[in-house]
């Protein structure tokens, strides 16, 4: 049964701040079996974002670069794997991410005026709808 990892444990195996929980988290890594909820994702690509001052193109490289390493797995994988295809195109990840997660419903309600006008708007499903 694989072990789930918290935000700052996946933020270590990606970003080599010069800690020592750097080793620990690539040990942990490397005895593998570890599982990333999607809440995890969110939250790592925010501290990547705010607190690393990681760009779009770098945070959408690590995590597709993640989702290929066998001794992770994650939730909702095919989701996770369709956010980063929107956000590498320009939409916010957890935007994106939140959409992905949607998928089966009829639209997704929302009073975010950049996120309904977004240029992808006629390519996102569901479509994105000022309530």
């Amino acid at each position: 049964m694989p072990r789930a990892i918290d935000t700052n444990i996946l933020v270590r195996i990606l970003a080599d701040d010069g800690s020592d929980q750097v080793a620990r988290a690539r040990a942990l890594l490397a005895e593998g079996d570890l599982f990333v909820t999607t809440t995890v994702l969110l939250e790592t690509e925010w501290v990547l974002r705010g607190r690393y001052q990681y760009n779009r193109r770098q945070i959408t490289d690590l995590f597709k670069g993640l989702i290929r390493i066998k001794e992770l797995s994650f939730a909702e994988e095919a989701s996770v794997r369709s956010a980063l295809d929107s956000h590498a195109k320009g939409l916010d990840f957890a935007d994106a991410l939140h959409l992905a997660l949607s998928a089966g419903c009829n639209e997704f309600l929302t009073f975010d005026r950049e996120f309904e006008k977004h240029p992808l708007q006629e390519k996102l499903q569901p479509p994105v709808r000022m309530s």
